[in-house]
């Protein structure tokens, strides 16, 4: 409903219905409603009363590590790692950035489908503490951290970003109204138009107060008005997303195109102060972000971005660190002589750092220059290839701090979140993990060992594959496609099918029991689904039969895995073969991970063994468990875990669920059905992996199993 808003002398704003007397009578909601009330509502600003901070009693070494502890700035691995970030096969950006898996990535990028780069992007924005001293100026920052957030992103054009705006605010509470007014007219009428971007969509909730009654007092708390952007936009190519790991190149520095003034007021450094201070951050001109936009555009067609960060909560002495964890590479920040140290580093501005060669400068002044920001661009110092992080000003070395010591605080409020939550031995495992300069990921993959495969002509009859799914399984559209990109015709089989007799899976040479949460892991992992078919007398025929037919093949990945490891009465050469129980760290576990491929009979790893490399999990009951001692020593592995080392991973998270020796895939003594708890389907393209080595072409070694697979059947 349309509103119109006027302030009064007094800063007194009265806002009333304008639909019912501009409408004809017969269009009016009066013909539609009956009568109903007209809205007037009276609302009034309340003045803050605001300080300016104080930070002479505190050292900058000592703040420098309290902003990075604050939960806002700290790692939210502990939130990242529990869900599922690759289910679809389509995600070519998540949270998580670089060898490391630090997670700093500063949007979330998608491909439109499994053959193509174009894709979409999203970004989200926030400054919901900065509405306690300029509500407007909250609502401008949200917008601003979405679109700077957005702009690591292949985005062709300004316009095409599309927003959704969240809402929140306690209307009716002295104060709040006003505030919502206001921020609702600086965002929507104001800057909005500026930038020439609209909010098409969008949601309130009106209600962020709580009241409750404690022996004669009555108690409330409010939250303050805030706003969440987010920003959308399709991409030309998802491959090209920039992010914040610094290159391990030599004769690069770090730049800084600063969009602010330094305002430190409700700062995460007012915050650990205590304070919040008098004057915030804030947007003072829309144009300087489309100028902005069109300076990125321009350096991403030159190529000349290596790394790429925004300024946001924790300013700028946070985005640099975040950059430096992602890549272990050390910074230099030269801070100019008559510049005041801390709005230099902790304001929240909006504002873009990158890295780009020293050799590129003069290219980059010439282009801001271009684009009107040539005085808000600063050459803030070089990237060290030693792991420290150097402040300095003038001749006076300010900091001199370990990256590993910087890591571990920004790491720690994340450690202790999982060891409240999750196995606490598994916590301490990872924040050891979490400071290692050893690549977490790694690769010997090479493209030339690659054997050739000669992709099946059209008119050529394709092996059918059965892509085997029941209620909850939501894995079947990617592991259908990494089959038909290997010349297979995939069909989508039900369990309800073969229940019903339309279908029968020993009609197909080929079945892929895929990934999610069948039944909703009624009796544990894949056990519900398992008993469906040894419970039925005609399923139970079908499936033996079909195991014991020497000629075909059958997969089964996660929930697939599962199911079949409690089919093993049923598939001969499968008595070693463990059965999967819940995760050791007690938390769904979806990450990259590093495994080695074993010899085994298995045709679907022919031409594979020895291979380490990076692949995804996402599963919440991995761990193999066996009958016996000795099992696991006997059983036909295919694949397992490894650490830094190339060894058998026996520690979190090289091991992400505490499987013995690292085992994540096996196969029967024929080496005809396989199962693995690693999702292969999801990555058998690099755009589908949230790092890979960059020698890696279009192809993962993983589509190598799904080429295997036509070879063992075409």
């Amino acid at each position: 409903m349309a509103v119109l808003g006027t302030v009064e002398e007094g800063d007194r704003l009265r806002v009333q219905d304008a639909l019912l007397k501009d409408l004809p009578v017969d269009m009016s909601l009066n013909a539609l409603l009956g009568c109903p009330p007209r809205m007037l509502r009276d609302a009034h600003s309340v003045p803050l009363r605001a300080q300016a901070l104080t930070v002479t009693d505190w050292e900058l070494r000592d703040l420098a590590y309290a902003v990075l502890r604050h939960p806002s700035v700290a790692s939210k691995e502990f939130l990242v790692t529990i869900g599922d970030r690759s289910v679809g096969g389509l995600i070519a950006r998540d949270q998580m950035v670089g060898p490391w898996q630090v997670p700093v990535a500063d949007c979330a990028v998608s491909a439109a489908d499994f053959w193509q780069l174009h894709g979409e992007a999203m970004a989200l924005g926030e400054r919901g503490p900065v509405a306690v001293l300029d509500a407007p100026a909250s609502g401008r920052l949200a917008l601003a951290e979405a679109l700077t957030n957005l702009f690591a992103a292949d985005v062709q054009e300004l316009g095409q970003i599309k927003l959704s705006a969240n809402w929140m605010a306690a209307v009716n509470v002295p104060g709040e109204d006003a505030r919502l007014f206001e921020t609702v007219r600086s965002v929507a009428e104001e800057l909005c138009p500026a930038l020439e971007l609209s909010i098409p969509v969008g949601k309130d909730s009106l209600s962020m107060q709580t009241v409750w009654q404690e022996g004669d007092a009555q108690k409330s708390v409010t939250g303050p008005l805030s706003l969440v952007v987010t920003a959308v936009a399709p991409v030309a190519n998802v491959a090209a997303t920039w992010t914040p790991q610094l290159q391990d190149l030599a004769g690069t520095e770090l730049w800084l195109l600063d969009l602010g003034r330094g305002r430190l007021g409700a700062s995460i450094l007012a915050q650990v102060l205590g304070q919040l201070g008098a004057e915030p951050a804030d947007l003072d001109d829309p144009a300087l972000l489309r100028a902005a936009f069109a300076l990125l555009r321009m350096l991403r067609q030159k190529g000349v971005v290596l790394a790429y960060h925004d300024r946001s909560d924790g300013g700028l002495w946070a985005t640099v660190c975040e950059m430096s964890f992602a890549g272990r590479r050390g910074v230099e920040i030269v801070v100019p002589a008559d510049v005041e140290i801390m709005g230099f580093l902790f304001a929240e501005e909006p504002g873009l750092v990158f890295q780009l060669r020293r050799d590129d400068a003069n290219a980059l002044r010439g282009l801001a220059a271009a684009a009107g920001l040539e005085s808000r661009l600063h050459c803030l110092g070089r990237v060290t290839a030693d792991w420290q992080l150097r402040i300095l000003q003038g001749d006076a070395l300010l900091l001199d701090e370990a990256g590993s010591d910087l890591l571990a605080a920004w790491a720690e409020t994340s450690n202790r979140v999982q060891s409240l939550r999750d196995d606490p031995d598994c916590a301490a495992e990872a924040y050891a993990h979490s400071t290692d300069l050893r690549p977490s990921l790694f690769s010997n993959w090479r493209e030339d060992l690659r054997p050739s495969f000669a992709t099946p002509e059209i008119g050529v009859a394709k092996p059918r594959v059965a892509i085997l799914r029941e209620e909850g399984v939501n894995g079947q559209v990617e592991m259908a496609a990494a089959f038909a990109r290997c010349g297979f015709t995939a069909v989508d089989v039900h369990m309800s099918d073969l229940l019903a007799g339309r279908d029968d899976i020993r009609n197909y040479p080929v079945f892929a029991a895929c990934g999610g949460f069948s039944y909703g892991d009624v009796l544990g992992a894949g056990a519900g689904w398992a008993k469906s078919i040894l419970y039925h007398d005609d399923l139970r025929r079908q499936f033996a039969a079909y195991f014991a037919d020497s000629t075909r093949l059958a997969l089964g990945v996660c929930n697939g895995c599962q199911m079949l490891a409690e089919l093993r009465e049923l598939i001969p050469g499968t008595g070693y073969w463990p059965a999967f129980r819940r995760n050791r760290s007690e938390q769904f576990e979806a990450r990259l991970a590093m495994v080695e491929v074993l010899a085994s009979p298995s045709p679907l790893f022919a031409g594979l063994a020895g291979l380490q490399a990076p692949i995804v999990v996402a599963h919440g009951e991995g761990r193999a468990e066996f009958r016996a001692i000795g099992h696991c020593a006997q059983a036909p592995v295919t694949m397992r875990y490894i650490d830094a080392d190339g060894q058998a991973a026996t520690c979190y998270p090289a091991n992400p669920n505490g499987s013995p020796d690292g085992i994540t895939g096996l196969c029967s003594s024929t080496g005809r059905v396989s199962i693995l708890m690693p999702h292969p389907e999801r990555v058998v393209r690099t755009v589908q992996m949230s790092w890979h080595p960059a020698d890696w072409q279009a192809e993962t070694p993983w589509l190598e199993i799904f080429r295997n697979a036509y070879r063992s059947v075409s």
